[in-house]
């Protein structure tokens, strides 16, 4: 794992999208992970702007999402097809049929994750998997005491979740659906790189459990440090309460593999 600590939130969205497009380029059919939410806004206007000034081709690029609200159609305001749609894909050459999230109006659920596992495998796996983190420490909505090699499959939410999330549903928590199929932890953890942003002092004492801390099924995302290729991005309040903040800021500045970031 490695965590690499920018000055603000801009330049960690900045370094995230430009992981993102150098993976897309040195592999036109990528498969990518993606993951919602208003840390991923700045990332995905990034990547549309690449796209835009310097032909950033995502033609042959496969997505998956990593979760969706159940009982939510594509065309509702609040599910995260319609969050993509606006963020990323109307804004880049992704082939509509190209795109996958988990469908939240299916009526056999259990067998909708299931087709979304199998999905996956068809596409040879996800290569990049792009990640935030609940205040709680989850990673998609693996909701505390996730087991950390669960699949695809329906998972209700908390009510710091729904609140977390209530932006999107005029503030309102209670609007927001109770429920959601969700890439598993063990699912996630396949990927064979994991991208991790977070920014905000308020993900600061979370991002520290997680990264540092045990880990466990109460904080999903701590499951990353068995990952073999996880990085890490935060800005200064997000890192304000890491311990290693000294060895992560040698990393940046030493290793060859950060050279053209630095």
């Amino acid at each position: 794992m490695d965590v690499i600590i920018q000055p603000t939130a801009a330049r960690a969205e900045q370094l995230a999208a430009a992981i993102i497009a150098k993976a897309l380029r040195a592999k036109p059919h990528l498969v990518l992970g993606l993951a919602t939410g208003r840390t991923m806004e700045g990332v995905y206007g990034h990547l549309a702007r690449l796209h835009r000034e310097e032909g950033l081709d995502f033609a042959q690029c496969r997505t998956f999402n990593l979760d969706e609200y159940i009982g939510l159609g594509s065309g509702d305001p609040g599910s995260y097809r319609h969050y993509m749609r606006e963020q990323l894909f109307r804004h880049v050459n992704l082939l509509p049929e190209n795109t996958h999230l988990p469908d939240g109006l299916a009526v056999e659920l259990d067998a909708e994750c299931e087709a979304y596992e199998a999905r996956i495998r068809a596409c040879g796996g996800i290569d990049l998997q792009l990640l935030g983190i609940g205040r709680d420490g989850h990673i998609g909505f693996n909701e505390p005491l996730s087991a950390l090699r669960s699949r695809t499959r329906e998972k209700g939410l908390t009510r710091a979740t729904r609140e977390q999330n209530a932006a999107m549903f005029g503030g309102n928590a209670n609007k927001v659906p109770a429920r959601a199929i969700t890439m598993g932890v063990g699912t996630i953890l396949d990927s064979r790189r994991c991208l991790l942003l977070a920014d905000g002092a308020e993900k600061a004492r979370i991002l520290a459990l997680a990264v540092e801390g045990p880990i466990t099924s109460m904080i999903s995302a701590s499951a990353l440090q068995l990952h073999a290729h996880c990085t890490i991005i935060v800005d200064e309040a997000a890192a304000s309460e890491l311990e290693g903040t000294e060895y992560y800021r040698w990393i940046l500045a030493n290793e060859p593999e950060w050279a053209e970031f630095r």
